[in-house]
Formats: C-alpha cells, structure tokens, sequence
C-alpha cells in the first residue's frame, strides 16, 4: 500500500484555498467527496495541459516556417517557447490522495489569475508579428515583381519586336502596382505604427514609377508621331478660322486593328498609371490634411495630344503677334474640331481604366486653353505691358490702352465659347473656381496680380473718359429715367446721368464676372468700380456745393439743382443695396481667401460691408446731409420771414381781428414755406422728401416753442385764440403729406393743450407734478417747461 504523503504546512496555504477549502468541506460528511474532487480537478489539469500542449505546437510550427526570416523574430520565438515549456511543467500535478485537492486546486487558480493573462498577451505579440512578417513578405514579393516588370519593359529587345508580351509585361506591372497600393492603404488605415515598412515601400515602388512614367509617355509619343499626328494645319487660313471644317482629318478616327488595339493599350496603361499616383497622393496627404484631399492633375494621355498641336500652332502665331484675334480663332477651332473626338473615342477608355472624375472633354479644352494661357505669358502680354510703359506720348498711350482693352475683349469672348464646349457635356459645373481658372484664359492674372491691376487703371480711366462727356450734358441731370423695367426709378425719380452711370459700371462688373477667381474679382472691382462710384459721387457734390455757393441755395434753380442730385445719389444707393444681396457679390463677401496664400488681399474684400460697402456708406451720408440742408434753407427763409411775428409780443394780449384767420405778420412766412416746399416735392423723390418736411416740421416746432411759450409772453383769452388759428394754418401746410400734421409739432401742441385749460386745472394739476402730465398726455414737455407755459396764461 502506497505511503501516504504528509498535509503541507497550513501556513502556506492562500486566501483563495482556504476560500475553496471551506466551500467544499462545510462538514466532515463532505470529506467522502474527497475522490470525486480530486479527479474533478486531474480532468481540468490534463485539458490545460491538452491546450497548452497544441498551443506549444502551433507556436513550435510558426517558428519553424518563419524562424530564417528575421535573427529578431527567432529570438522572441526561442523565448516564449521556453516560457510556454516552463509554464507547462509548473502545473503538471501528479496524482495523489483525498488530502492533496487543496494542492491541485492552488494550481488551477494561480494559472487562471497569473498565467493565462500573460500568454494571452504573448499570442497577441506573436500573431501582430506573425502578421506584419506575412504583409512585409507579400509587399517585398509584389516589389520585386514590379521592379522585375519595369526592368523587362526597358529591355531593348522585347521594345523592338512590339510583341504582345511587352504590352503584358506592362499591364502585369501596372496591375500590380495596384495591388501593392491597396496593400499599402489597408496598413496605413488599420496599423498606422507600421509607417517604416510603408515608407520603405513607396521609396521602392516611386522608383519603379520614377522609369516607368516617362518610358511610358515616350512609348506613347511615339504611338501618335506613327498614327500621324498632330494633324496638318497648313491648309488652315484666316478665312477659314471662323467656320467649322466640313472634313476634319482626325488620326484618331482613322485607326483600325491591331493600331487601334495598341493605342487603346497604351492610353488606358498611361491613366492607369495616373490613376495610381493620384491614390498614393491622396494616401500620403492623408494622414496630414484629410482623406478627401486630392489635387486635380491634367490627364497625362490628353497632354500629349495638345502638346505637338501647340508647336505645331505656334508657327502660326508669330505670323499674328499684330492680329491677336487669329491666334484666338485658330485656338477654338482646333478645339472644337476635336473635341467631340473626346467624348466618343476616348472617354470610355478613361472609364474603363476606371480613373474617376475625369472628362476627355472637359481635360481637352483644358489643355488647349492652358497652352493658349502659357503663350500668351511669355509672347503677347510683355509686349503690350512693354508699349504702356514706354509710351511718353498722349495718342501712343491711347493706342495702346486700345490694344490692351482689344486682347481683353478677345480673351473673354474666347472663354465663353470654349466653356459653352465643355456646358455641352453638362457633367461640369462652371460656377467653382477651380473648374473656371482651368478654362479660363483669364487665369493669367492669377500669377501676375500686377497686370490685373493694369487692366482694372485702363478700364476706370477709358470709363472716366467717357462718363465726363455724358457728366458735362446738363440735359442729362434735368431729364428723368423714364424706364419702366427699372422698378426704383419711378420711386427715386433719378436724372438721365444716373442710368448713364449705371451702364458704365454694370459694364466694368459685367467684365469682372469673366475673372476666374473670387479674390481676382473682388480686387478688379476695387480697383476698377469704386474710383468709378467715387467719381460719380464727388460730381454729385460739386454741383450741390456750386449751387450752394452762388446763392446759398435761395433760387428755387439751385434747389431743383440739389434735389435732382439727391435723386440720383438715392437712385444709385439703393441699386447697390440691391446688388448687396446678389450671390456674385456675396461670394466676394465670404473670405473665400487664404491671407497668406494672397497676401496684401485685406485691402479688396470687405466680408461685412460687401465689397461696396464703403461706398454705400458715402452715398448715405451724402444725401442725408444734403437732406438737412434743404431744411436749414427752407428754415432760415422762414425764421427770417416770421421774424416780426414773433418779436410782436403785445399781439398775444390783444383782441383778435375776427375778419382775419391768420396774423398778417405770419402771412409772408407760410407763403415762403409752401412755396418753397412745394417746389423741393416736385422734384425730390418721395422717401427723401418725407425726411426732409419731418424734420423741417420738428425745426419750426422748436422755434416757434422757444420764441413765444418760452419768452416769457402773457397769453389772454384772445391771445390763446389767436395762436390756435395761427397754428392750425401752419399745420394745414403739411397736412398735404399727413393726416395728422400737428402730431410732428409735439412741444407747440402740448403748449396749446396747456393754455386752454382753466385757471384751476391747470394749478390743481401742476402741483401733482409729473405724474399729471402723463395722465393728461403731455410726454415733449419737462415739468419746467410746462410750469412756465402755464405761468404765461392771464386769466380774465
């Protein structure tokens, strides 16, 4: 009988094992169960040990496929073998008796709490090294295909038999750059600390790239130059620029078999390639600027068409460097010659090389306008720039700015037929910048800001040269805008100058809507279409202050004179206002800019005003000062008239004459003023005319009310009378334009109030103070004011 093994010490037993240790032996009945326990923990031990056992293969399998890979790998491999195999020995339990389950137990807890954790995190290890071996092995596998591929594609021999392989050779190379790339995005997403492998990557694969473009571009150079293209253009004559050729020899159109097969081939291999550098463009800015960042790149395949056109056209052009305008013809007409070409042979090779958002259409035009764009740098421009500043002469200048104006208007009127070519498409949305600046001729002055503000001195100073003309017609600030399409021009009642102005700046806008770029725009305006609205502003006051100089603005001429001006200040203001609110000029109030990008830009935009803000501002305080003006005049003609009336202080405690309605002395001062007034509303539009009878009205309240209720005058019953009719006469003035005139008089109604009330009321109620006052509607006059009202009353 096998001799039992002594208890271990008690001391030496954890918490956890006394925990297990009393739930299983509450009693000494439980100790019968000692058996079953003890087996119950032999089976736990032997699956731990089971799966230990298959994990330490699995392990001992992957170190052996992968142990020649990497010195490092191995190591780490070595290692957790080890642990494994220590751990596994640790918590072999051997059998023993009903008294050795607390020992096996021990062991089954210490591996579940210390263990198991840490193996699990060894896994883990193992597998994130286990993958990043397979993803380097494949990446390196798939590089050296392409390495490989590009290496034969140079081979002189197979480029010299045009066999199928090359084109296979190419393709395989091209297919599994794309593989490579998706491998490359997939890491970058999910294991962004894997950045050296991918970065290894791409230096070996942008090096493969780096042989592979050009010796496909050349290829296809190549293909062209046999196919027969460019096409001739020395049958082209200026009197055939204008009309569309009847039969256009288009190589495209002609290839046939295996030419056509080849050609396909190699446009689709060249936007393949494209297509790749633009994924691992938009892959490596990424990780700095968005995942949506992708720059737009012409389409290298389309490039290549235009390229050989353009040298082909140049030899044209130095024939023209005087007639501008066949250079612009001859530009279109290739473009449109071949466009439809794009659309019909070349876009369904772009899409099946699946290179998205790209049209053969939109990419032509694009490049014919840029090559356009480009001569026109460095051939036209510096020799107009070169005869505006060399011109000392008055008439060489003018010639001149006439040249310059005349290359502008032939660039705009080029850029609305080749962008009505790309409309035609209707997959373009010609309203975005970036779309306008790549078929735009225009977008020359985006590099060359300093030539923009050349155009924009020509156009303000021809404009301002035609404009003083119309200015110097006094026909034309006396007759009014009759237009009935004009809403505005019946409420303001503007001069014939007003619309003549308003054609010359709508024409320096209209102009500036053909600038490609918001920030461009915005600039041409300031430079070009304030000074103009400045100018206009600053006639307008010249001709105010004229007439207020020769006669102080007392001839009713000199008060049409102003009134018409006032007209046609308000008529431009609120043209503007309305202006304020169209999406064109929004736009330039947006700071759509970026300072630094375009730096020296604050100067143009005014994102809160609008970028006629300034102007409008101008305008506003013009015609409000010149509005107090004609009631100042209006004012001091009637203060001086009623001069006599008011210093009549006697008349106030006379009887009345009852055959007369008004005072004769007051007689002379309200003719004045409704003379006076009714020329100003003949003339002045409405809204302006309002303004300026109020605030007369509030002036001659306030003089009549300090004159005679503050001069310390005494009222009898007469006298109160008297100055009732008085005034009931001046308001009837202005009930022309009111229904109620004696509400803009508040100080001399509320003083009349006062003096009708009874000798008692009036004391009973003063000395309640202001709270009387309110109750009896009395709200211009202060408490004092109405003390001394009342005091200037004699009571019979």
């Amino acid at each position: 009988m096998e001799a039992i093994k002594p208890l271990p010490q008690v001391s030496s037993f954890s918490a956890s094992v006394f925990s297990f240790l009393d739930d299983k032996f509450r009693d000494s009945t439980d100790l019968s169960q000692s058996p079953g326990l003890v087996s119950e923990l032999q089976t736990e031990i032997s699956e731990l040990d089971q799966r230990l056992a298959g994990l330490n293969r699995q392990l001992e399998s992957v170190l052996a496929s992968y142990a020649s890979f990497s010195d490092r790998v191995g190591g780490l491999f070595v290692e957790v073998n080890a642990k494994l195999a220590d751990l596994s020995s640790s918590t072999s339990v051997p059998c023993f008796a009903s008294d050795g389950g607390k020992e096996g137990e021990e062991a089954t807890e210490q591996l579940a709490g210390e263990e198991l954790p840490s193996l699990a995190k060894e896994v883990a290890q193992v597998e994130s090294v286990r993958a990043y071996a397979e993803t380097a092995l494949k990446l390196d596998t798939l590089v050296g295909e392409i390495e490989d591929a590009v290496m034969s594609s140079l081979n002189k021999n197979l480029r010299t038999s045009r066999s199928s392989g090359f084109e296979e050779v190419r393709l395989h190379a091209i297919k599994t750059l794309k593989t490579t790339e998706e491998i490359l995005s997939s890491v970058a997403r999910r294991h962004p600390r894997w950045a050296r492998l991918v970065s290894a990557v791409d230096h070996r694969v942008d090096r493969a790239l780096a042989m592979m473009r050009p010796q496909a571009i050349a290829d296809y150079r190549a293909l062209l130059s046999s196919l027969g293209w460019p096409p001739q253009l020395s049958t082209l004559t200026s009197a055939s620029l204008d009309s569309k050729s009847e039969n256009v020899q288009n190589p495209l159109f002609n290839m046939e078999g295996s030419l056509k097969s080849q050609y396909c081939g190699n446009f689709q291999a060249l936007c393949s390639l494209q297509g790749l550098q633009l994924q691992r463009k938009s892959r490596q800015l990424g990780s700095h600027k968005g995942e949506n960042v992708l720059f737009h790149q012409p389409l290298w395949a389309i490039e290549e068409l235009v390229n050989p056109l353009t040298v082909a056209s140049q030899r044209h052009f130095t024939k023209w460097s005087e007639k501008p305008e066949f250079i612009f013809a001859l530009v279109y007409k290739i473009t449109r010659d071949y466009v439809d070409s794009m659309d019909e042979l070349l876009q369904p090779l772009v899409d099946e090389a699946k290179l998205a958002g790209y049209s053969c259409r939109e990419e032509w035009v694009s490049a014919m306008v840029s090559s356009l764009s480009l001569y026109l740098v460095k051939e036209i421009f510096p020799i107009y720039v070169g005869q505006l500043t060399e011109a000392n002469e008055t008439d060489l200048r003018s010639e001149a700015k006439v040249s310059w104006l005349h290359l502008i208007d032939l660039m705009i009127s080029f850029d609305k037929r080749v962008q009505s070519l790309v409309s035609q498409s209707g997959i373009l949305s010609l309203q975005e910048d970036g779309n306008l600046l790549r078929i735009s001729s225009l977008s020359v002055f985006c590099d060359r800001p300093d030539w923009l503000d050349l155009w924009a001195e020509i156009e303000l100073d021809e404009r301002l040269v035609k404009f003083k003309a119309e200015i110097d017609n006094d026909r034309n600030w006396t007759a009014k805008v009759q237009d009935e399409l004009i809403s505005t021009s019946n409420v303001y009642r503007p001069p014939i100058i007003s619309s003549i102005f308003l054609q010359h700046l709508s024409s320096i806008i209209e102009r500036s809507k053909s600038v490609p770029a918001i920030y461009l725009r915005a600039r041409f305006l300031k430079l070009a279409a304030s000074p103009t609205i400045h100018k206009f502003l600053d006639c307008l006051l010249l001709r105010c202050q004229d007439a207020e100089g020769l006669t102080a603005l007392t001839e009713n001429n000199d008060l049409i004179k102003v009134s018409n001006s006032i007209n046609a200040g308000h008529y431009i203001e609120s043209v503007l206002e309305e202006w304020s609110e169209d999406v064109f000029f929004l736009e330039m109030g947006t700071g759509q800019h970026d300072p630094q990008e375009f730096p020296g830009l604050e100067n143009f935009t005014e994102p809160s005003e609008g970028i006629f803000g300034e102007e409008f501002e101008k305008l506003e305080k013009f015609r409000l000062e010149w509005i107090n003006k004609l009631s100042v005049v209006v004012l001091r003609g009637f203060d001086a008239r009623s001069r006599e009336y008011i210093k009549n202080r006697k008349q106030w405690q006379e009887k009345r004459d009852k055959e007369w309605t008004v005072s004769r002395a007051l007689v002379g001062a309200l003719d004045y003023l409704q003379g006076k007034t009714s020329i100003i509303e003949e003339n002045l539009n409405k809204a302006d005319f309002t303004a300026m009878w109020r605030t007369l009205a509030s002036e001659i309240d306030k003089l009549f009310f300090n004159s005679i209720l503050m001069a310390n005058v005494k009222f009898s019953n007469d006298g109160v009378e008297r100055l009732k009719e008085d005034m009931e006469v001046l308001y009837g003035v202005f009930r022309t334009w009111c229904v109620r005139p004696e509400g803009f008089f508040p100080k001399l109604s509320e003083g009349l109030m006062l003096l009708k009330m009874e000798e008692k009321q009036v004391k009973d109620g003063l000395s309640r103070g202001d709270k009387w006052l309110r109750e009896n509607r009395v709200r211009y006059l202060s408490e004092a004011e109405a003390k001394k009202v009342a005091k200037s009353r004699v009571f019979s």
